[in-house]
């Protein structure tokens, strides 16, 4: 097993978070790793933090806020013009176990077909509350749903096929996005990677969940805690 994984972290400000998923990145098992930053225009000294702890990091810094679409494609361009063969791209407010990446890898290399492949993902400061369980589509009710979001982790969620996968952190190889193309930058945030996990099925290629790869999100699970910008880009993305 031998895949360059490029793990892309996209920020928006919060270097102290940025810090810490990279430190969780740094602490991988898993070798091929190159890791990119691309910071969305922060305010907050990103770019010289993580010059100064993390100078095997590429750090790319945008002139704007391009929102989670936008940013991310930028990091997609820069890991296809380098020798990924997958690509894992990871929020900022997220910690990463240890084998993680393995855990994925393992799963790329072993199952025809994966196009897309994501992890668990608990709440943050607890590994047992879930916050994704992979992703399922209501097309009737115009909605998309993290599935066990909110339960306690019992085992109850195994390896299996899945809608879409949470953007938080979302694994996908260069063949899916050769066939469907990267990002949608009209969504801007939310329901993106809905879209994108969508055309890469339609493409002829499979998306998983295995839990047996681990991370943690810091992000709220009920509706009530949504901020005004987030629910107006929830509500017209998902329509």
């Amino acid at each position: 097993m031998s895949l360059r994984v490029s793990a892309i972290v996209l920020c928006h400000n919060g270097v102290e978070l940025t810090l810490d998923c990279l430190a969780s990145l740094r602490g991988q098992e898993y070798l091929y790793l190159d890791v990119v930053v691309v910071d969305n225009a922060s305010q907050d000294n990103t770019i010289s933090l993580v010059s100064a702890e993390y100078p095997e990091v590429h750090l790319i810094s945008t002139s704007e806020n391009l929102g989670y679409s936008g940013g991310n494609n930028t990091g997609i361009q820069a890991s296809l013009e380098g020798e990924a063969d997958v690509l894992f791209l990871v929020n900022n407010d997220t910690i990463l176990n240890p084998t993680c990446i393995s855990r994925l890898v393992e799963t790329v290399d072993r199952v025809p077909k994966v196009g897309v492949i994501g992890p668990m993902v608990y709440t943050w400061n607890n590994w047992h509350v879930i916050s994704s369980a992979g992703g399922e589509i209501d097309w009737i009710h115009a909605n998309a749903v993290n599935v066990g979001a909110g339960e306690m982790d019992s085992g109850q969620y195994k390896f299996r096929k899945v809608d879409f996968i949470n953007g938080c952190g979302i694994m996908v190889t260069r063949a899916a996005v050769d066939q469907a193309g990267v990002l949608d930058s009209r969504y801007f945030m939310y329901w993106e990677e809905t879209d994108w996990c969508q055309r890469i099925l339609r493409a002829g290629f499979e998306l998983y969940f295995q839990p047996a790869a681990k991370m943690q999100h810091k992000a709220t699970i009920h509706p009530k805690d949504l901020g005004p910008a987030t629910i107006y880009y929830m509500t017209r993305n998902r329509l």
